[in-house]
């Protein structure tokens, strides 16, 4: 094992223990190295990579934001991940598009008619009807869609929607110069927007789960972005 991966194996320790939790603290860079033996070279690669894992911040200085501090950004750090995987090709963006609808479509279907993530959704469907600029808008489709994926209650379905959503927002924003109305375009997704909210606001999760499956691949499909993931398999 590398020496870096001792310090991460050492913080992975301290997190499931219990030692370390969020919003706390870990040791001086020098007191850390001291501690496990390693080099301070060491500890500064793996507080990198925890850093890029979404897991600490690590601040300069001194005061209360000096320090490296125990975050939780997993959504973040697993969308940069996916960008950069669906950039080499090997993941291709009809397959992270195929595996959003399967999670949006299982999170409607079991969301919670008294989650106040559904208020939320209502509220960002008002401010989208007054929206007229595209990155505003797909902005704020961003927001609806996430807010009805928290209303199922798993943070891990959550975190990976979030992560899904983050990998292919840049290709639908760049796509949209495809579509051949963007205003109508936009109204459609308004309407479909407010039905998938009305069915699961009405505790039809099976409609809802439809609906949301409908729309994902209808925009996918007027956008251009290949063919529709269903209709790629043999």
């Amino acid at each position: 094992m590398r020496t870096h991966e001792l310090v991460l194996s050492w913080i992975e320790k301290q997190l499931s223990d219990g030692h370390l939790v969020l919003g706390g603290r870990l040791p001086a860079e020098r007191a850390l190295a001291e501690q496990l033996e390693v080099s301070r070279t060491s500890v500064r690669e793996a507080i990198r990579i925890l850093e890029a894992m979404g897991l600490v911040r690590a601040g300069v200085g001194s005061g209360k934001d000096a320090g490296t501090v125990v975050i939780a950004e997993p959504a973040t750090a697993l969308g940069s991940a996916l960008r950069l995987h669906v950039a080499t090709q090997h993941l291709p963006v009809a397959d992270i598009v195929e595996t959003r609808v399967l999670l949006e479509s299982w999170a409607v279907s079991r969301a919670k008619a008294d989650a106040p993530e559904l208020n939320e959704a209502a509220r960002l469907l008002d401010e989208m009807d007054l929206s007229a600029a595209v990155d505003d808008f797909l902005a704020l489709d961003v927001a609806f869609h996430l807010a009805l994926a928290e209303a199922a209650g798993n943070a891990v379905v959550s975190t990976i929607m979030g992560s899904l959503r983050e990998a292919i927002e840049g290709y639908a924003a760049a796509l949209t110069a495809n579509l051949p109305d963007w205003d109508r375009t936009a109204d459609r997704l308004r309407s479909e927007h407010r039905a998938i909210l009305a069915a699961v606001n009405d505790g039809d999760g099976g409609r809802a789960a439809t609906l949301v499956a409908a729309h994902i691949e209808g925009y996918y499909r007027e956008a251009g972005l290949g063919k529709a993931p269903e209709e790629t398999r043999p």
